[in-house]
């Protein structure tokens, strides 16, 4: 009953308009519709209503595989390239410090951590595969483990996604938090101020022939994409796909267009309850001392990588938002940083957040091979 698709992607999307009208109350509207689509889907995949990481379902490959890159193409709908000028530069020194951050906290948590008198020989593995994964997202964590045959160690490597699920939706949550929680007592400098790139329609209300323009440009390009990857593997197909939005953006036939931003905007609220989905804490408790060790490990990677980027982005932009979507770029990848752009209505951030998220899985998977050598 609970995997049976269509009851869960009722439940994905009852979870969205629970989530959209709580943000609406005065004790919601401090969290944000974003945060509470994962906590409440969260919720409710621990209490069993609904499948969770242990036992996924095709729907949820489903929803990351195709909806999610889709939802990046109609956000992109809405980006104008003269917004990003300036937030270009400084979200990739973001991004790089990101990325130092998470080194140096796996180097810190194997020191006070020592999982390898636990996990043995796997634990240089699992910190190879970590590195990758908090430095631009899960390509680079199974990149690292195909080379080693990591896959093949069962309980072991579905505990370290568990791990790493559990972690990383939680990394969501802090960093939706983050320009609150740090302007109580160091107020920031936006880099570009929202007034200045209001680059959504104020009106984005969906008419009919908005909507089948839109329907057929999110799949033609969705198609185009995977026939470039086909033809060239060398590219992203994610990068096609952003580029492709990107130049559709800039005609004005399409920047006329009703609709974009909401509709990929209710798409991200459907991805990101599917990453509360995959918070299980329980396959987590279930390897028992083993399960601990890797999640202290993980916590203690993020929490110092999280306490740099907050140190150092203070000190050289001190734009919160801006600090917090290029740590998620690392810790969760490209697509969780682009909600986290929508979240905080940063439309411009949205671009640059893509770029860095592709640098992460450029260079998340070199880091993650030296640290398997240096650990």
């Amino acid at each position: 009953m609970i995997e049976n698709p269509i009851y869960v992607l009722a439940v994905l999307c009852l979870m969205v308009i629970t989530a959209v009208y709580a943000a609406k109350t005065k004790l919601g509207s401090k969290f944000g519709a974003a945060l509470l689509a994962i906590l409440f889907t969260a919720v409710i995949a621990n209490l069993k209503l609904i499948p969770s990481a242990s036992n996924s379902i095709p729907l949820y490959d489903g929803i990351f595989a195709f909806l999610a890159p889709i939802s990046i193409f109609y956000l992109l709908l809405g980006v104008r390239l003269k917004s990003i000028k300036k937030a270009g530069a400084p979200m990739i020194v973001l991004f790089l410090i990101g990325s130092l951050a998470t080194v140096l906290g796996i180097l810190a948590a194997w020191y006070f951590i020592e999982p390898e008198k636990v996990l043995g020989k796997d634990a240089k593995i699992i910190a190879g595969m970590l590195t990758g994964t908090y430095t631009g997202g899960s390509v680079n964590f199974n990149a690292v483990a195909l080379e080693y045959d990591f896959q093949n160690r069962g309980v072991l490597y579905a505990g370290t996604i568990a791990v790493d699920n559990v972690v990383s939706a939680i990394w969501i949550i802090v960093t939706l938090l983050i320009p609150t929680l740090m302007r109580t007592f160091w107020m920031d400098k936006k880099i570009i101020q929202h007034s200045e790139n209001q680059s959504v329609q104020e009106d984005d209300s969906m008419d009919f022939n908005s909507l089948m323009w839109l329907v057929f440009l999110g799949i033609g390009a969705f198609y185009i994409s995977e026939l470039v990857k086909e033809l060239v593997p060398s590219i992203p197909f994610i990068l096609t796909l952003s580029t492709l939005g990107i130049l559709l953006a800039q005609i004005p036939l399409v920047s006329k267009l009703k609709g974009s931003h909401t509709l990929g905007l209710y798409l991200v609220y459907i991805f990101l309850a599917v990453i509360g989905a995959y918070c299980e804490i329980s396959a987590v408790f279930e390897l028992q001392e083993v399960g601990l060790v890797l999640l202290w490990f993980a916590s203690l990677v993020v929490i110092i990588h999280g306490l740099v980027m907050i140190l150092l982005g203070g000190l050289s932009f001190r734009d919160w938002e801006m600090v917090a979507i290029a740590s998620q770029a690392n810790i969760g990848g490209g697509t969780t940083a682009i909600a986290l752009a929508e979240s905080f209505n940063r439309k411009e951030l949205i671009l640059p957040g893509i770029l860095v998220g592709t640098l992460g899985n450029a260079l998340g998977t070199y880091l993650g091979f030296l640290m398997v050598s240096i650990v």
